[in-house]
């Protein structure tokens, strides 16, 4: 009985009987039923099942037929496959193997839209880096908004920032304008500069106690985690306990982009979402230690201070003004944000560190430059990096961009359709669409030779990345630019300047190492590499690598 009345509940069958019997008279609902059957039969289990086997061909025929409306053009129809799987799509192609899924993709139409469907959801992939940023630039309940993941509002919540828009978005993004000034950044850089040196040591020391080839991925997430702990959140994370959970919860949110939309206890959602919730809470009585200790006059050290120290202007300048104080202002929200900002520094960065190494094993010659450049800007390489040492380094600047390129850690940026949407004045993508603007077709077109790995392409006599910046869209372009994309192009020239000139490594080659992961971030297929120390006993030893023959 309990069922049936939360049925009625969820079905308002009971207002619905409620308003039939007040605007239809008595006496003809009794003439209608006294027309109906005075019995029903239950049909046989035969026919039971040849009617939902039919119920399934005509919604799976509905679909393709809506699928095939979905793709028409005013000049004709848009390439995809010629029908897709019913209800699934191509779900299980691209779990299975998502690098051939997404090139045979990109194939249908390079530069251009293309379609295909994964489950039930009608997708149009965008190739065409003019097309692009104007998807980019639309992002509001009319036109278009973020649709990360199928798990991603349940495990970053509704409020994070790549789900707003409009005026609070605006103006969350315009006090983020104090945690990247150049003071900030330097500060920040040099807590990286220790953090890195403090990983490559223990590197080493794993490596000497167990000699061979090593998986470097979880070692240098291990080690962007760390950075971004301490940058982000300073001295608020002090607690040797709370940290190592923290750490654990944040990996649990990772892994939840890596699973089936499932959220029941026992599940890696389930698991995510209770890590957020953790994550939350220690991030809360962060903001709270740091409100107090800006307000008593503090320095800022680390970016929740450079936040906190811009909150507490707003917050003066609104209690001045008779207005409500910042809508981002609370403990609550603050902590979100932090979360947000953690969050996005850690996949993409550690993709991204990771295509750093295996790039200059492969290249040889790239990483026979950085080290020279380094020895010339850093004559001693113990040193610590900081701001005005970043901006000696033009040709590892050159590296870094270019791995962005070549690679772009978030090759593809999901947007969902709220109107019908006008992509090309020849297409317009129906409601509820999912677009899928191709970061990785962008940044590979235009560029001489877009395919090849060539960080000469960003020098200041062949000037591609002016040349081509439309192009260069790995941070995004329009409302959700990546305000962190210097932090993140600090971050890695700082690491491939310490890494370059404290070791050697060489990669160990299988045959999937030129096949592309999905993280969903974008990874070297395997990242296999030994390790060994670098002769600095004289820049001379130094340049030439030692008595070592690895790279």
């Amino acid at each position: 009985m309990l069922f049936l009345a939360q049925l009625d509940e969820a079905l308002g069958l009971s207002n619905f009987s409620n308003l039939v019997t007040h605007y239809i008279p008595a006496e003809q609902i009794e003439l209608l039923t006294s027309k109906l059957p005075q019995t029903f039969t239950m049909p046989s289990p035969v026919m039971l099942l040849v009617w939902s086997i039919a119920a399934i061909f005509a919604l799976a025929v509905l679909e393709q037929v809506k699928y095939q409306i979905g793709r028409m053009s005013k000049i004709g129809r848009l390439p995809g496959p010629t029908y897709t799987l019913p209800f699934l799509g191509g779900i299980v192609e691209m779990v299975q193997d998502p690098h051939k899924f997404w090139q045979r993709q990109r194939a249908y139409a390079f530069p251009g839209l293309s379609w295909n469907s994964i489950v039930t959801k009608f997708t149009v992939m965008v190739t065409d880096p003019a097309t692009i940023r104007h998807v980019f630039n639309h992002n509001s309940k009319d036109t278009l908004l973020l649709d990360l993941h199928p798990n991603a509002k349940m495990i970053l919540g509704t409020r994070n920032i790549a789900f707003m828009h409009g005026p609070d978005h605006k103006a969350l993004r315009k006090s983020f304008l104090a945690l990247f000034t150049r003071k900030a950044l330097s500060m920040y850089v040099q807590q990286q500069d220790g953090i890195i040196r403090q990983h490559i040591a223990a590197w080493m020391e794993a490596q000497e106690a167990n000699p061979g080839p090593v998986e470097v991925r979880d070692m240098v997430r291990d080690m962007n985690a760390n950075t971004s702990q301490r940058v982000f959140v300073g001295p608020y994370l002090d607690d040797p306990k709370v940290a190592k959970k923290f750490t654990d919860a944040y990996l649990d949110m990772v892994k939840g982009f890596l699973t089936f939309p499932l959220k029941f206890p026992g599940t890696a959602v389930w698991r995510a979402m209770k890590g957020r919730q953790y994550i939350l809470s220690v991030l809360e009585q962060a903001a709270i230690r740091s409100k107090e200790r800006i307000s008593e006059g503090a320095e800022p050290s680390c970016l929740l201070d450079f936040w906190t120290q811009q909150i507490l202007k707003e917050c003066q300048e609104a209690e001045a003004a008779n207005v409500p104080p910042p809508k981002y202002s609370t403990n609550h929200e603050i902590a979100y944000t932090v979360m947000d900002f953690l969050f996005a520094s850690q996949d993409a960065s550690t993709a991204s560190l990771v295509w750093l190494l295996t790039q200059t094993a492969e290249h040889p010659d790239v990483l026979a430059r950085v080290r020279e450049e380094q020895l010339k800007a850093r004559p001693d390489l113990d040193a610590t990096i900081t701001g005005e040492t970043l901006a000696a380094m033009p040709y590892t600047r050159q590296v870094v961009k270019e791995v962005l390129r070549y690679r772009p850690p978030a090759p593809m940026v999901p947007q969902v359709a709220m109107k019908p949407f006008q992509l090309t004045p020849e297409y317009t993508a129906p409601r509820g669409a999912f677009i899928i603007p191709d970061i990785v077709a962008a940044c590979h077109q235009g560029y001489a030779d877009g395919e090849k790995f060539d960080p000469d392409r960003f020098s200041p006599e062949r000037k591609e990345d002016i040349t081509y910046a439309g192009n260069y869209l790995v941070f995004g372009h329009g409302p959700h630019y990546c305000v962190g994309k210097e932090y993140a192009i600090n971050h890695l020239i700082a690491f491939l300047a310490i890494v370059s000139t404290s070791l050697n490594w060489a990669r160990t080659r299988t045959k999937d190492s030129d096949w592309i992961k999905y993280l969903p971030t974008i990874y070297p297929y395997d990242s296999i590499f030994n390790f060994n120390w670098r002769s600095q006993s004289t820049p001379a030893a130094a340049a030439a690598g030692g008595d070592s023959k690895q790279q």
